[in-house]
């Protein structure tokens, strides 16, 4: 307890921040869900044209309304997890300004960590709730009951956390490199179409081969996106469910241990231009 109080009045005042900054850019913010929103309309309409054509009411295990709940919390789930670490970390290594946190007693991950945290809360009260409603709402009238389950939400909230914290550190990490590379622009670029298709945000990961599958499956990046809708889809069950978040618990541990190390490493030969 007195560990969490410390850390509250510690980084408290960084979250606070970050609900005053997604307030503050709201029209922004409005702007960027509206778009994820039309993206996700376009992803039903192309898989609604794949089943028509097939003539088959499933398609790898996967009915149509199963594919409509995919899409949009594929999408949820992606606005849930992203990060702007890489940017954030990049752009303060360039301009020199990462040295202000450094003279604070505060450490550097946390003090990014919290910052972001302040703009999901903001997702989950402003946008979570209406879309899940409505999906419910659509899954209603396709099958004809209540398909919703709070146990399943639950299990992918916790799902969803864990791959928040696994997708800050993983950019962390990419972020840290502007100390040897300074500009990480294209190579951003690259690392988040990589991601997205990796993570089964643009195509679920049950589609490809099974052996590919299977490996894509063991990866990180399967953990940001995939594993938090197979679970609230129930698609795993069972030792499936337990084995999946078992992994995204030991990426996670990973890839933050991995972050810290890095960090050591790369603050003995800090350069910053304009610093």
């Amino acid at each position: 307890m007195k560990m969490l109080s410390k850390i509250k009045k510690i980084y408290g005042a960084f979250t606070r921040a970050g609900i005053q900054d997604a307030v503050a850019y709201r029209a922004s913010f409005l702007g960027f869900f509206i778009g994820e929103i039309f993206i996700c309309f376009v992803m039903y309409f192309i898989w609604r044209a794949v089943y028509m054509s097939k003539g088959d009411s499933s398609f790898m295990g996967f009915t149509m309304t199963d594919m409509m709940v995919y899409v949009f919390m594929s999408n949820i789930a992606t606005f849930l997890v992203g990060t702007d670490a890489t940017y954030s970390i990049a752009e303060e290594i360039k301009d020199g300004s990462i040295i202000m946190r450094l003279i604070k007693p505060v450490k550097v991950d946390l003090s990014f960590l919290f910052f972001e945290l302040g703009n999901k809360i903001m997702i989950i009260v402003c946008i979570i709730g209406p879309i899940i409603f409505g999906l419910e709402l659509y899954r209603y009238y396709a099958i004809g009951h209540i398909a919703f389950k709070l146990s399943r939400f639950i299990l992918f909230m916790i799902s969803i956390s864990i791959s928040y914290i696994l997708s800050f550190y993983l950019n962390l990490i990419f972020g840290y490199l502007a100390f040897f590379l300074m500009n990480l622009w294209g190579f951003n670029i690259l690392k988040e179409s990589i991601i997205k298709f990796l993570s089964g945000s643009i195509i679920p990961l049950a589609f490809f081969p099974e052996v590919i599958s299977k490996i894509f499956t063991y990866l990180p990046f399967a953990s940001l996106t995939y594993t938090p809708v197979m679970i609230y889809m129930e698609k795993y069950n069972g030792y499936t469910l337990a084995f999946n978040l078992f992994l995204q618990v030991f990426w996670l541990v990973f890839f933050v241990t991995a972050s810290r190390l890095m960090w050591k490493w790369a603050e003995k030969r800090i350069a910053v231009q304009g610093g």
